[in-house]
């Protein structure tokens, strides 16, 4: 069992800087995959970015460019630096884990993931 917990949301003027950070605790993550996923209000929950427990990072063409993904296995955490932020990135953010044998691998569908945190929220005014 793996519990996650983000911090690092906050209300930001837009072209500002965030940084969430996702915290891992009851089981190393390895070997996990990480995730970040964002749900606006009225909105689906999107993958942001992902990343294999060897480091192969993705971004969703919505954050490409602005948003770095990172881990550090040995401390079990994941970060989101978020750059240029805009009016549309408000939403409230999600980490996520799940185990894979392939180092390569990331998903991107919330359906592939096992644990979930409680999610932190991100405001972006204009």
């Amino acid at each position: 069992q793996v519990q996650l917990v983000e911090s690092g949301g906050g209300l930001v003027q837009a072209g500002g800087s965030l940084r969430l950070s996702c915290a891992a605790s009851g089981r190393t993550l390895g070997r996990n995959v990480m995730g970040w996923f964002r749900q606006a209000p009225g909105k689906e929950r999107e993958s942001v970015a992902a990343i294999s427990w060897s480091g192969n990072p993705y971004y969703a063409d919505s954050v490409k460019g602005r948003f770095t993904i990172s881990r550090d296995n040995a401390k079990n955490t994941m970060s989101l630096q978020m750059n240029s932020l805009k009016p549309e990135d408000t939403a409230v953010y999600y980490c996520a884990a799940r185990r894979t044998l392939d180092s390569n691998s990331y998903f991107t569908s919330q359906n592939d993931y096992d644990y979930w945190g409680q999610g932190t929220q991100v405001t972006v005014s204009s």
